[in-house]
This record gives C-alpha cells, structure tokens and sequence, in this order.
C-alpha cells in the first residue's frame, strides 16, 4: 500500500530541496555587498517619478476585467468544444448562456468607453 505513495513522497523531497537549496547556497556562498543603490526600490529601471499611491483611471480596471473575462471564456470553450455532441442541446443553451452574459459585459464595457484610448 506505502508502494503506491512511493513516486510522491520522492516528487516532494526533491521539489523540495530544489526550492529550498538555491536561497540556502546564496545565502553562504553569495557576497554581501550593500550599498545604497542596491537597497534602493527598483521597479522599471529607472527612478519613482510618482507617488505609488495615485489613482488610476477606472479604464484601466475596465480593461483588466475585460482580459478575465475574455480568458475566462477561452478557458470554458475549448473543453465544452470537445464535448458539445455529447452534452447535446442543454449543453449548448447552457454554453448559449453563458457567452450571452460575457457579451454583455463586453458591451457594458465599450459604453463605459474603456475600449478607447486618449
């Protein structure tokens, strides 16, 4: 029975040590050089401009949610494409349905005018 878990229990140790060993030989091995610049926050290589804390603009929610939703609906459709004949009519309503409702958050987004770019 402790056969069967055998293969896992080796995938966890090994997972394991490569996660682990890497910071651990770093850490020992690597120099420790601080300086100013090097503890300095890096975001785009060069220097914050800005305040981190602005605001955006909600077009760019609007577009973010647009993304989820769009990769939401691909993640659903490949699946569901490989059993519509299977699933028969329910399955395609159900699937009918649901691109519906993603076409009315498409539509409540282009309205919204998070589409267009100034």
């Amino acid at each position: 029975m402790l056969d069967n878990y055998l293969h896992i229990l080796i995938f966890i140790l090994v997972a394991s040590l490569i996660s682990i060993a890497p910071p651990i030989l770093g850490s020992l091995l690597g120099p420790r050089r601080a300086y100013a610049e090097k503890d300095s926050p890096y975001e785009c290589g060069f220097a914050a401009f800005e305040n981190a804390r602005m605001q955006f603009d909600v077009r760019y929610y609007l577009v973010a949610i647009l993304f989820i939703v769009f990769d939401l609906e691909i993640a659903f459709l490949f699946p569901w494409a490989i059993v519509v004949k299977e699933l028969g009519m329910a399955g395609f309503m159900a699937m009918f349905v649901f691109l519906g409702i993603l076409v009315v958050g498409f539509i409540y987004e282009w309205k919204k005018g998070a589409l267009e770019w100034e």
